[in-house]
């Protein structure tokens, strides 16, 4: 199992931009659908995405990190989009 500290660390070491933006993420496991929730934040303007558990294993192994990307990437543009509307 994937620790949710190592797998936000991460997603930062990604994307280090994210705090430098003053854009909190954070990670939560759901059993019922068994993936990992991304959740993004910037002020009043919440986003989430999904990462598979295997998708999540191969990003924290170094494999392919490639999935989350394209998903934070898109994430911080609607966050931006949401907050000029």
């Amino acid at each position: 199992m994937i620790d949710k500290g190592a797998l936000c660390e991460k997603i930062r070491q990604l994307y280090p931009d994210i705090g430098a933006c003053g854009i909190d993420v954070d990670v939560e496991y759901d059993e019922g659908e068994k993936t990992w929730v991304v959740h993004l934040k910037k002020d009043n303007q919440r986003l989430k995405t999904f990462l598979e558990d295997g998708d999540a294993e191969k990003c924290m192994l170094g494999q392919k990190c490639v999935g989350l990307g394209i998903e934070i990437a898109q994430l911080r543009v609607n966050i931006e989009r949401m907050k000029e509307a």
